[in-house]
C-alpha cells in the first residue's frame, strides 16, 4: 500500500520545479513526484528488476523478474541471442558512468565475465556474446 496526498500532489504538479521542491520540503512530502513513487512500488510488488544494454548508437532498459539467469535475460533482448548465448560481460550502471566506456571498464578491471546461470542484478549493464 502506498499513501498519496492527492490534493497536495495536484497542487505541486502545477508549480515550477524549483518551487515544487521547496513546497514538498515545507509540507514534509517525499522529494520525488507521486508518479515515481507509485511506479517504483509497482515494480517492487511485481518483483521486477531492470538491466541495460548500452552501445555506441543506443542504450536500452529491459525489465525482467528478479532472479532471472543471464541466458534468459539475453532472450528478453532477442531469442537468437538466448539460443546462441556464450557469455555476458557485466558491470553496474554506476561503474559504466564512472569509467565512461566499456573499453575503459575492461581496462580498469571492473567489467566481469559471467555465464548462463549468473542472476542478473538490478542496474546491471550487459553485453552478450553469442553465436548463432
Amino acid at each position: 500500500m502506498i499513501a498519496v496526498a492527492a490534493g497536495a500532489e495536484a497542487d505541486v504538479a502545477e508549480l515550477p520545479p524549483e518551487d515544487a521542491a521547496e513546497f514538498r520540503k515545507e509540507m514534509g512530502m517525499p522529494p520525488e513526484p507521486v508518479a515515481e513513487r507509485v511506479l517504483q512500488s509497482l515494480v517492487t510488488l511485481l518483483g521486477l528488476i531492470t538491466f541495460y544494454t548500452a552501445g555506441p548508437q543506443d542504450t536500452h532498459a529491459w525489465s525482467i523478474p528478479a532472479g532471472t539467469p543471464a541466458v534468459k535475460a539475453a532472450g528478453r533482448i532477442h531469442s537468437d541471442i538466448e539460443r546462441g548465448f556464450i557469455r555476458a560481460e557485466v558491470l553496474s550502471w554506476q561503474e559504466l558512468l564512472d569509467t565512461g566506456s566499456h573499453a575503459e571498464a575492461k581496462k580498469r578491471g571492473v567489467m566481469r565475465t559471467e555465464g548462463k546461470t549468473y542472476e542478473i542484478r538490478d542496474g546491471d549493464v550487459i553485453n552478450v556474446l553469442f553465436n548463432v
